[in-house]
């Protein structure tokens, strides 16, 4: 296993998570800054990682009608508490030190229209690579051997299924609820499909209608 395999999995999502920390510092979501943040992303993701990406066998779709479902049903579970119980995430639980303080709903959408665009842009096609590669991709085979691409994709774990989900879940702060939920289904649709082009794409469906969502339904904190 050399140093750059491990980049190809990792260091989309290193940067990423560098990326997204530098704009909520900023508090910026003007489409320059949407821009920047894709054009960084897509050429890092193409730098280190288009060996992966452009294997077929890695990248396959196995099972479509599964993915699509699987990715409309992680979209459900993430809005339903809050539509079942508006201001559920607003809960010291959820809303916390440690978790994350939800500051006000915005009155209005974050940046002009064609920001909103290229966030969702961003969510649908650049994220769901980046996780992907890091949590299902690496972490998930890593956890079971060093030489994690010597590990299966899909290889079962119970030390690495709960590890990741659980991690996985934190890293959506005060969703961290319903992100371990999402956690568990994607990590359970991984051991099914055992490929990344299930999981990237049922983890971008599930942006998309999260993006639409909050686009079209004005619920502008599940991007804060």
């Amino acid at each position: 296993m050399s140093r750059s395999s491990t980049l190809a999995y990792i260091a989309p999502f290193c940067v990423l998570i560098l990326l997204l920390g530098l704009a909520q510092g900023i508090h910026s979501s003007s489409l320059s800054l949407q821009l920047s943040i894709v054009a960084i992303m897509c050429s890092t993701m193409a730098l280190t990682a288009r060996r992966v990406l452009e294997d077929a066998k890695l990248m396959r779709v196995r099972n479509w009608p599964g993915t699509v479902l699987i990715g409309v049903l992680v979209f459900a579970i993430w809005i339903a508490p809050d539509r079942i119980f508006p201001g559920y995430h607003t809960a010291w639980p959820f809303n916390n030190p440690i978790m994350g303080r939800a500051s006000a709903v915005p009155s209005g959408p974050p940046g002009a229209g064609a920001a909103q665009a290229v966030r969702a842009l961003r969510a649908v096609a650049v994220v769901p690579i980046a996780e992907e590669l890091f949590w299902r991709g690496w972490l998930m085979r890593w956890l079971i051997a060093a030489d994690f691409e010597a590990v299966p994709l899909g290889a079962w774990s119970a030390l690495s299924f709960w590890i990741v989900a659980f991690l996985f879940g934190s890293e959506h702060g005060r969703y961290w609820d319903v992100g371990l939920a999402a956690g568990v289904i994607y990590n359970w649709w991984m051991l099914r499909t055992r490929s990344l082009g299930d999981l990237i794409l049922t983890h971008a469906i599930t942006n998309a209608c999260l993006s639409a969502y909050v686009v079209f339904a004005g619920r502008w904190e599940y991007w804060q």
